[in-house]
């Protein structure tokens, strides 16, 4: 029988593993058509990691950091364990036209790419279902 908080993160996960990719995919496209052409695949990593034109990114990959570690952990996953990372999940999804930082660029992600509304939308789907 599967741990219904282990099924619950796995199923965010999944989709915040979605969202990203869709996200970093239309980032790309963005900074190809603004600043270049990305060499090879060790270029694009390296920006990824290291170029602030890809910085906003980070909050959103130490998230997935976060869930990878709660499912790694030995301790077994609670309700309030999971629910917190849900929270801060939910939480870090909200673009703001105002805002800044991650908010104002994961507004314009939304506002550009219809990939990224979809993977949006359907995390927030999976975010909307009640635990098991």
């Amino acid at each position: 029988m599967t741990d219904p908080f282990r099924k619950r993160l796995e199923d965010v996960r999944r989709g915040l593993l979605v969202l990203h990719k869709a996200l970093v995919d239309s980032e790309r496209i963005t900074y190809e058509k603004t600043v270049g052409a990305i060499r090879s695949p060790n270029h694009f990593l390296q920006l990824l990691t290291d170029d602030p034109w890809f910085g906003w990114l980070q909050p959103f990959s130490q998230l997935i950091v976060s869930i990878d570690e709660s499912l790694d952990a030995k301790e077994p996953l609670t309700a309030a364990g999971v629910d917190a990372l849900v929270k801060k999940t939910r939480l870090l999804l909200v673009p703001s036209e105002s805002g800044d930082g991650f908010s104002r660029h994961y507004f314009e992600a939304l506002q550009r790419d219809p990939d990224v509304v979809i993977a949006h939308g359907e995390l927030i789907r999976i975010l909307g279902r009640r635990k098991a």
